[in-house]
Order: C-alpha cells, then sequence, then structure tokens
C-alpha cells in the first residue's frame, strides 16, 4: 500500500467519524506532536466531533490540569489515566444538558517519548481511550502500552497519528468483538513500525472480556512478540516488568506443571543466584510458554491456555507467552530490558535441540551465528539432568553426547561455563515424564496426582482441566 493509500484509508476512517454526530469528545496528546487531532481536522467535518484539542508539553503545565506525578514519570499509566479522568469528566459535565440526547462522549489521550535529538532511549507510550459507547451509558476504557519501532521521530509520529484514529473508529465500531479491535488498530500500518505489548479492556460493555485472551490475540496478530502475567494473573508491561532485572527463565508446555519442573527451578535458581553473588530480590523467575505450544493449526484453546496460567500462578510464577522458538531471540528480547544476569533452564532434551544443526535451517551462519547471539555476555544455560528409564544412568552435561562434528563446539560452551550442569537435584522426581503425566490425566483419577504439586491437582480435578474426567 502506497502511502497516499494509507492516509485516504485512515482521512477515510476520520471522516466516517466526523459525519456522525452523535460522537462528540476531546483529544489530547502529549509527547509526539497531534497527529490524531491532525487527522480528524484534514478529513473534514471535525467541528461535529471534536470539542477540544490540546497538547500540554510543559511539566508544570501538564500538573497544572492533570496533577503532580509523585514518581515524575509522565509517560506511566498513571498519568494517562489522569488526563482521561479529567478530559472525560470536563467534557461530559459542560457538554451533556446541551448535546442532542443520542449523543455518545469521548476522549482520547496519548502520552509519550518519541524520538528526538534529546531522545535516546525506548520510544514507547500509553494511549487510551475512555468513551460511551451508547447514549447515557457509564464509559468503558482501552488502554495501550505501545511501543514506535521507526527510526525517526516524524515516521513515530505518523504512525501515532493513524494507530489513533484506529482506536477510536474501532472502538465504536466493534465493541462487541474486541478480537476485531485488536486487529484493526494497525491498519494502514506497516509492519515493525508499531508493537502494541498490552491491552486492557474495562467498563460496561467490557465486563466479560477476559483481558489475559486479548494479550494473547496480541502475540496470536503479531501484534507483539511477547506478554507477560504477574503470579496474581495481571496484565504486565514486559519493559517495566524487565527493567534492571537478573532474568531466569524455564520453558515448558506445562500440560500440567510438574513435580521435576519444580525441582528443576528450584535447583536453577540456587545456581543462578550463587554462581553470580546475584541479589535474589531483583531476580524475576519466568514460566514461558512458545505460542507453537498453544496452537493447533491456527486456532487456540482459550480454556487450555487460561488453565496453564492459573496452574503456574498457584506455584507464584510469572508468565511469559512468546513467539520465539530459537533461544537467541529470547535472550535478545530480554536484552532490550537489561544488561543484567540471563538464565535458561533446560531439560537434557532441549539440550539436544540446541545442538541439531537443524533446528537453524534457514539462519545464514547456522549454529554458529546462533551460538555467537545467545552467548555474547551474561547469558548462561543450566541443564538439569536426565535418567534414562532403561539403563538408570544419570545424563548431565558432563557425559551428554554432542553430535561428532560438534563436539568441539560443545566442550568450547562447557568449559567456558556457558552451559552449566544443575546439582543438588531431587532424584525421587527424576523418573516423571510430563508428557505421560498428561495422558494419565486423561484416564481420570491416578498415579499422576503424586507426579503434580497439591494444589494443581485439586485444580485440574474441580476444574476437569487438560481432559481430566472422572473414572
Amino acid at each position: 500500500m502506497t502511502n497516499r493509500e494509507k492516509k485516504h484509508n485512515t482521512l477515510h476512517k476520520a471522516l466516517e467519524i466526523n459525519l456522525d454526530n452523535c460522537k462528540y469528545g476531546t483529544i489530547v496528546e502529549i509527547g509526539a506532536g497531534q497527529e490524531v487531532a491532525r487527522n480528524f481536522f484534514r478529513a473534514g467535518g471535525a467541528a461535529g466531533t471534536i470539542a477540544k484539542t490540546m497538547s500540554a508539553y510543559d511539566m508544570q503545565v501538564s500538573d497544572d490540569i492533570y496533577g503532580a506525578e509523585e514518581t515524575k514519570r509522565y509517560v506511566s499509566r498513571s498519568r494517562l489515566l489522569k488526563m482521561l479522568d479529567k478530559e472525560y469528566t470536563g467534557v461530559t459535565e459542560l457538554l451533556t444538558a446541551t448535546r442532542p440526547k443520542n449523543t455518545t462522549f469521548f476522549s482520547y489521550a496519548a502520552t509519550v517519548t518519541a524520538k528526538s535529538y534529546l531522545q535516546k532511549k525506548e520510544c514507547h507510550g500509553w494511549i487510551g481511550l475512555r468513551a460511551q459507547l451508547y447514549p447515557g451509558a457509564a464509559p468503558s476504557n482501552i488502554i495501550l502500552h505501545v511501543r514506535m519501532l521507526d527510526n525517526d521521530g516524524s515516521a513515530q509520529q505518523e504512525a501515532l497519528g493513524i494507530l489513533g484514529v484506529n482506536l477510536i473508529h474501532s472502538a465504536f465500531s466493534f465493541f462487541t468483538q474486541p478480537k476485531k479491535i485488536i486487529e484493526s488498530l494497525v491498519d494502514d500500518l506497516e509492519e515493525c513500525r508499531i508493537e502494541i505489548d498490552m491491552i486492557d479492556f474495562s467498563g460496561p460493555y467490557f465486563e466479560e472480556i477476559e483481558n489475559r485472551l486479548m494479550n494473547l490475540h496480541l502475540v496470536h496478530h503479531n501484534l507483539t512478540h511477547a506478554i507477560m502475567f504477574s503470579p496474581g494473573g495481571e496484565v504486565q508491561v514486559p519493559s517495566e516488568l524487565l527493567y534492571k532485572k537478573n532474568i531466569l527463565v524455564i520453558r515448558g508446555n506445562f500440560t500440567p506443571l510438574t513435580k521435576v519442573q519444580l525441582d528443576m527451578t528450584r535447583c536453577g535458581q540456587q545456581h543462578f543466584n550463587d554462581m553470580e553473588n546475584i541479589n535474589a530480590e531483583r531476580t524475576l523467575v519466568l514460566a514461558e510458554i512458545t505460542m507453537a505450544s498453544l496452537t493447533v493449526g491456527d486456532e487456540i484453546d482459550d480454556a487450555d491456555f487460561l488453565a496453564r496460567v492459573d496452574m503456574l500462578n498457584t506455584q507464584g510464577y510469572t508468565v511469559m507467552i512468546s513467539n520465539y522458538l530459537r533461544y537467541f531471540r529470547l535472550r535478545a528480547y530480554f536484552r532490550r530490558y537489561t544488561q543484567l544476569q540471563i538464565g535458561m533452564i533446560l531439560g537434557i532434551s532441549n539440550l539436544e535441540l540446541i545442538f541439531d544443526e537443524e533446528y537453524y535451517h534457514g539462519l545464514e551462519g547456522g549454529i554458529l551465528e546462533a551460538f555467537a547471539k545467545l552467548f555474547p555476555d551474561n547469558t548462561h544455560l543450566y541443564i538439569y539432568p536426565f535418567k534414562t528409564p532403561e539403563q538408570d544412568e544419570l545424563i548431565t552435561v558432563y557425559n551428554f553426547k554432542a553430535p561428532k562434528k560438534l563436539q568441539y563446539l560443545y566442550k568450547y560452551v562447557l568449559e567456558n561455563n556457558y552451559l552449566v550442569g544443575l546439582e543438588n537435584v531431587d532424584e525421587s522426581v527424576l523418573h516423571i515424564n510430563p508428557n505421560e503425566v498428561l495422558a494419565d490425566i486423561k484416564n481420570g483419577r491416578g498415579d499422576w496426582e503424586n507426579k503434580v504439586p497439591e494444589s494443581i491437582v485439586e485444580m485440574i480435578i474441580k476444574k476437569k482441566l487438560l481432559g481430566f474426567v472422572n473414572s
């Protein structure tokens, strides 16, 4: 699509709203010009839609209007909510009595930090819409956290202008179809211009929406590479959660979380903290699930996804969903936000995958390029041993057999502590095979209950998760 066509489609959406006499509101933008408002004015007929536009750049002016920020963080969710509160309350209190009864009021707000001569840090922002979705209704909110990926400020401003029009238009057009709202947010935007890594729906028309599923749709629809949930199940902004943290991650399907995976985490944490004298309070432990393990074809089982997150949360895990199949890409993602230690807990089967050259098919430099990107600094793989059922032999990093032509590469990463063998393991759980546990769950109650944390057993039985049926 050409720039001319793209602008035409954006202006067409703006004009459609301008010509609807029922929609009336305010647009306030801080940090990247007034591109959303400009699109409405360029489309024509904006007097029928816009009561006020504003951009309060000076901090003292902004504080005078919206109140001071204790943290002095002006690109934040709290600042955005203050903007929405002030603007929506102002326009409804002033104009409800004089506007037609079928008016639906709205306020759009954005506080962002875009690229400039002085701005060298991450370009990101908080964007929100508060709107009546039918006349006289209590307002509903849609809140986004975005990253701007263009290399210059003017392009970032243009992208935000398109995104803002899309948000306003889609909220009014598709409020009964929240996934369609999400998909419409990047209409007329080329890939790699805007990343949306958090979305939150609230209010009367969105009461039944499960925000975890909406955020999963961001990954599924390629609007972001990863989403995160706190141990309490709340959606998190990755940049805020990971910033200047040591990160320890265990990857798995977790269908369900088993006692052997708990032991992997315990051993990994012990080695991770001891190895570099890491402050455990600044370490974030993540359980990561890839999108590939959540999809069948192109479909996602929503109940299965929520069950996995709930089960992990009961054990105190922060949960990450990503579309990173290769470990070096996962490491690069973490490096956006922290330069501290990164650790990844793996089983021997994952180590076999990492030393499989076919795993890097399509990568120009193959396994050597992947390793150069995985181990450049402060990154270690913590390898949990495996006991073979046939020989009862414990396979560790020290007797693992890499492919013959890669044995010197294996020796190099082992001797330089890029691979760290986990010790002090609980050998009583080494026999647990998560795939077998899942198969047994589908047959009803049984020995699998001894291989899974008690609270998760109760959840599976009570809620009939993962195909469990009473036998």
